[in-house]
C-alpha cells in the first residue's frame, strides 16, 4: 500500500503533538492580527493576546467554536462573516454549503489554502489503494460545494476522472458499462440505491469492471452490515473517507486494513475529542468515544479555532499494516441527530445497522419518526423499516427484540414494502421529525 506522502504518514504520531506546536502559535498570533471574530471572542474568554492563549497544551481551556456563531457574524457588509482573514485579492476560490438549514454559508480560500485542501485530499483518498491511472466515477455535483476541493485530488493522485454528478442514475450506470472505472465515489445510501435499481433491470454491478468504491458524506460505509451488503452488490471493496467542509472536505481516509479512517490532516489541523453533553476533554486512547473538535494550524482565509463538527466517533490507535501511523476513526453519527429514549443515547446509524442484519429479509432502509419534538423521547420509538414482505409480523417482532437487545431502547417497529422509504442520490435521511 503506497504512502502519498511517505515522510509525514508514517511519521510517529507521538511527535505531531510537539511538531504542531509551533504552527498553532503562528496562527493564534494570526487571528489575533486579523479576525475580529477571535479577537472579540477570545477578549470575552479572558485572552488578550496570543502570549495569554499560549501553546496547544493549553488549548482546552479556549472557547469552542459553534456553526450559528459564524453564521450569526454575516452581514450585507460581511457575508461571509467576520471570522474571515483574507482581503478579496488573496482570494482565489470560494465554496459554499448546500444551504439546506437557511442560507448558503461560504468559505472562502486562499491559493496557499486550496493547496493544503488538495493534498490532504489526496492522502485521504490515496489511503484506498488507488493508484496512478486508475479510472474513477465521481457522482458528486461538487462543482459549486466544498467537495469540489476534493475532486481536485484525483488528478494530483493521476487518476482518470470521469465526473457524472447525480440525478442521473442511467448515465452514472452507462458510464460504468462502456467506459469500465475501477474505481467509483459515492455516499453509501446512493451506492446502496444504485444496487436496488440496477438488480430491478437485471443489470450486475458485481460483475462490472468497478473494484474499489469509495464512500464518503454521511455515516454507513463502516457499518459492517452495511459495507458487507454494498461489497456483496458491486463485488467491490469499500472504504469510506469523512471531512468537514468549513475544516477540510477530505480529512480522514481509509486503507485497504479498513481498521477505520487515518488522519490525514497532520501539520494542517489539529483535532480533539470532547464529551459532547459537557465538552470535557476525552483523553486520548484506544476506543475512546467522544466528539470531534477540530482547529486550523495554517488556514489563512477563514481559519476556525476548537470548531465542533458534531460527529461522534471512535478512535482507533496501533500499528497498521499500510504503514500510516496517525489515529484511525469511526463514525458512530451526529451528535445532532442523536436521540435520548429514556435515558439511553441512539444514533440512527446504530439503528439501521441492527436492521441491516436481517438482510435480505430487510432493505436496509429505515425511517425513525419520533412522536415528540427534540431530543428527549419517551419509549415505544416508532420505527418503519423496509421489508421484502411488510406481511411479517414475527419479522417486526424480532427485529424489535434484537434492537432491545444491542441498544437498550424499545421501538415500535412497523414493516413497509422495500421501495416505500425515501431513497437519496447523496445523504440518506433517517430521521423525520415531527
Amino acid at each position: 500500500m503506497s504512502l502519498v506522502e511517505p515522510d509525514i504518514e508514517a511519521a510517529p504520531w507521538e511527535g505531531q503533538g510537539a511538531a504542531d506546536d509551533g504552527p498553532y502559535r503562528r496562527q493564534i498570533a494570526f487571528l489575533f492580527a486579523r479576525s475580529r471574530f477571535y479577537r472579540d471572542k477570545l477578549a470575552a474568554a479572558g485572552f488578550n493576546s496570543a502570549a495569554e492563549v499560549g501553546g496547544l497544551a493549553g488549548i482546552a481551556r479556549l472557547p469552542f467554536t459553534e456553526k450559528d456563531e459564524l453564521r450569526a457574524s454575516r452581514s450585507a457588509d460581511e457575508p461571509i462573516g467576520t471570522h474571515c482573514t483574507a482581503t478579496r485579492d488573496e482570494i482565489v476560490r470560494i465554496y459554499s454549503t448546500s444551504g439546506t438549514t437557511g442560507t448558503p454559508s461560504y468559505i472562502p480560500l486562499t491559493a496557499a489554502d486550496v493547496e493544503v485542501w488538495v493534498r490532504t485530499s489526496a492522502r485521504s483518498y490515496g489511503a484506498s489503494g488507488v493508484k496512478r491511472g486508475d479510472r474513477i466515477v465521481s457522482t458528486y455535483n461538487a462543482g459549486p460545494f466544498v467537495a469540489g476541493a476534493a475532486l481536485d485530488a484525483f488528478a494530483r493522485l493521476g487518476l482518470c476522472h470521469i465526473p457524472v454528478g447525480t440525478g442521473n442514475t442511467d448515465r452514472l450506470v452507462l458510464a460504468v458499462e462502456k467506459l469500465k472505472p475501477n474505481v467509483v465515489a459515492l455516499t453509501p445510501s446512493y451506492a446502496l440505491h444504485l444496487a436496488e435499481w440496477a438488480a430491478k433491470r437485471g443489470v450486475d454491478l458485481a460483475q462490472s469492471s468497478v473494484e474499489r468504491l469509495m464512500v464518503a458524506g454521511e455515516p454507513g460505509g463502516g457499518e459492517p452490515a452495511m459495507r458487507a451488503r454494498l461489497e456483496a452488490a458491486w463485488g467491490a471493496s469499500v472504504t469510506e473517507a469523512m471531512g468537514i467542509g468549513d475544516i477540510s472536505p477530505s480529512l480522514w481516509g481509509e486503507c485497504e486494513a479498513k481498521a477505520g479512517m487515518h488522519f490525514s490532516g497532520r501539520g494542517f489541523v489539529h483535532f480533539e475529542l470532547v464529551d459532547p453533553a459537557s465538552g470535557a476533554p476525552v483523553p486520548f486512547a484506544d476506543g475512546a468515544e467522544g466528539e470531534l473538535v477540530l482547529t486550523h494550524l495554517v488556514n489563512r482565509s477563514a481559519p476556525l479555532l476548537r470548531f465542533r463538527t458534531r460527529d461522534h466517533v471512535r478512535l482507533g490507535f496501533g500499528r497498521c499494516a499500510c504503514g500510516r501511523t496517525a489515529p484511525r476513526v469511526r463514525c458512530i453519527g451526529r451528535t445532532d441527530d442523536m436521540l435520548i429514549v429514556r435515558g439511553v443515547n441512539l444514533f440512527p446509524t446504530a439503528l439501521r445497522e441492527i436492521v441491516n442484519e436481517f438482510a435480505p429479509a430487510t432493505t436496509g432502509v429505515v425511517m425513525i419518526k419520533p412522536k415528540a419534538p427534540g431530543v428527549r423521547q419517551d419509549p415505544p420509538l416508532p420505527v418503519l423499516v423496509e421489508a421484502a414482505d411488510p406481511s411479517r409480523a414475527e419479522l417486526a417482532e424480532r427485529i424489535r427484540e434484537r434492537v432491545r437487545e444491542a441498544l437498550l431502547v424499545t421501538t415500535e417497529i412497523a414493516l413497509v414494502a422495500a421501495g416505500g422509504l425515501p431513497r437519496s442520490e447523496y445523504k440518506s435521511k433517517l430521521v423525520e421529525r415531527p
